[in-house]
């Protein structure tokens, strides 16, 4: 058998794992979506203990699919690459290994307050010089300001 490389690919409505031989082409798949989760309008939300699952899923899923299956297909995975959802935010508990809360997608807007309170008198561009970037709801860190004020105990447990 064939050394390969292997890559997991989790994106914002589905988790897959792929692997590739040699000359790139793709030998095995596996792919499982996860719930989308809508608790107000503006806000998504997704399950981190459903995707980890998933993810556990999905590659146990691709090496049976390939020559001689468990283990001995994991032993032939030389590397594996991660894609993900970049900005979709989740906290961990450090003492438990749990999610403080669901993760927060990238797409979800309930953050627009906390926004518009760093935006101060420098509008959205304020930090832009420095970054990039305007300021917006997309970007993990006002997620974890809201999570921190919203989810009880989370702030105490940071």
């Amino acid at each position: 058998m064939s050394k390969y490389v292997a890559a997991i690919d989790q994106g914002t409505t589905s988790t897959r794992f792929m692997i590739f031989d040699h000359g790139g082409s793709n030998v095995a798949i596996d792919q499982k979506e996860h719930r989308q989760i809508y608790p107000k309008p503006g806000w998504v939300e997704h399950d981190p203990l459903e995707i980890w699952e998933n993810t556990k899923s999905v590659i146990e899923g691709a090496l049976q699919k390939i020559a001689g299956g468990l283990p001995s297909a994991a032993r032939e995975i030389e590397a594996i690459g991660v894609t993900n959802q970049r900005e979709t935010t989740v906290v961990w508990d450090r003492k438990t290994g749990k999610p403080v809360h669901n993760a927060i997608v990238w797409q979800d807007t309930r953050t627009e307050a906390i926004v518009h309170e760093l935006a101060g008198q420098g509008g959205l561009d304020r930090f832009r010089a420095r970054t990039g970037l305007p300021l917006a709801t997309y970007f993990s860190g006002p997620k974890i300001k809201w999570i921190l004020e919203n989810v009880e105990g989370a702030r105490a447990r940071a």
